[in-house]
């Protein structure tokens, strides 16, 4: 579990880096630019996880596109990231719709033009593409890859999906700048991590995440790189924030359990859905793979 450790130390030390950092650098920033207290923690924790694990990976020897997940041809790779953003569109609006046939969600984009909803979906799949392919790039690329070859297959899907799953728990903690002193960055980390004490209230939006996150690392195994993996991923993603953005929680409708208090999204009903298919899922990529070799 070395390989494990080392990245654990590396979420670690970019945590750290937001206790430790955040109150010397808004002393040197806050008197010319009007950065709020939260938002610069959060570039120096970004800035901290990249530095490391450029680091990490260089002694780790995966500081090469194969290990990284790059390993197919270029248009090979578009071609199988495009077919993963196409079922990946396609599984998550499976999902809505039960949630819509359910009650669950309550429609808000009634007047929106045609022109306004085209900007937002439009602008909602740049995110999940960045969002997917940064965490696909670390997690099912790097992270994978060096658990992988100490420890197998079986753990490096397990010990990716459990960091995918806890790294979406990492909440938004806002500091008045009247407010902020020298023991505001350990304050900020401590918001930014604070749900994890309430594990309970979480459990059904983790354990979604976890499924999900073992169903992308089955995917990474099929086929040996991360092209599927960042479009199912980014498809997903792009559903969800559309979704969020064009609808409310249904929080009195009968099988409002179903939903996440967490995000109002992610619960028991896509636990079920992502158990559902992940075998099929996988099963498709390995007969796939098998094809393309």
């Amino acid at each position: 579990m070395r390989a494990f450790a080392w990245f654990l130390g590396l979420i670690a030390a970019a945590l750290a880096a937001i206790a430790v950092f955040t109150y010397p650098a808004w002393l040197l920033l806050h008197p010319h630019f009007d950065f709020p207290f939260h938002r610069i923690g959060e570039r120096i924790g970004m800035l901290a996880l990249l530095v490391g694990f450029v680091l990490v990976a260089r002694r780790l020897g995966l500081a090469h596109r194969a290990s990284l997940g790059y390993g197919l041809a270029r248009r090979e790779f578009a071609r199988e990231l495009g077919l993963g953003l196409l079922l990946g569109v396609a599984t998550m609006l499976g999902v809505v719709v039960i949630m819509s046939a359910l009650g669950l969600l309550e429609w808000t984009a009634a007047g929106l033009t045609a022109r306004a909803l085209a900007r937002v979906v439009a602008a909602r799949a740049l995110s999940a593409l960045a969002v997917a392919l940064i965490e696909e790039t670390f997690l099912r690329g790097a992270m994978h890859t060096a658990i992988e070859r100490e420890s197998g297959t079986r753990a490096a899907v397990l010990l990716t999906a459990l960091i995918y799953a806890a790294s979406h728990f990492f909440a938004s903690f806002h500091i008045a700048p009247s407010q902020v002193n020298p023991g505001s960055g350990v304050a900020l980390l401590a918001g930014t991590l604070h749900v994890f004490a309430r594990p309970l209230a979480i459990a059904d939006a983790f354990l979604a995440l976890f499924a999900v996150g073992v169903a992308l690392g089955l995917v990474r195994a099929a086929t040996g790189n991360i092209a599927a993996c960042i479009g199912l991923h980014a498809g997903w993603v792009w559903v969800m924030l559309v979704v969020h953005e064009l609808s409310h929680p249904q929080r009195a409708a009968p099988a409002a359990f179903l939903l996440s208090r967490f995000d109002g999204f992610v619960g028991w009903l896509v636990f079920a859905w992502t158990l559902a298919l992940t075998i099929p899922l996988w099963c498709f990529y390995v007969a796939r793979s098998a094809r393309v070799k």
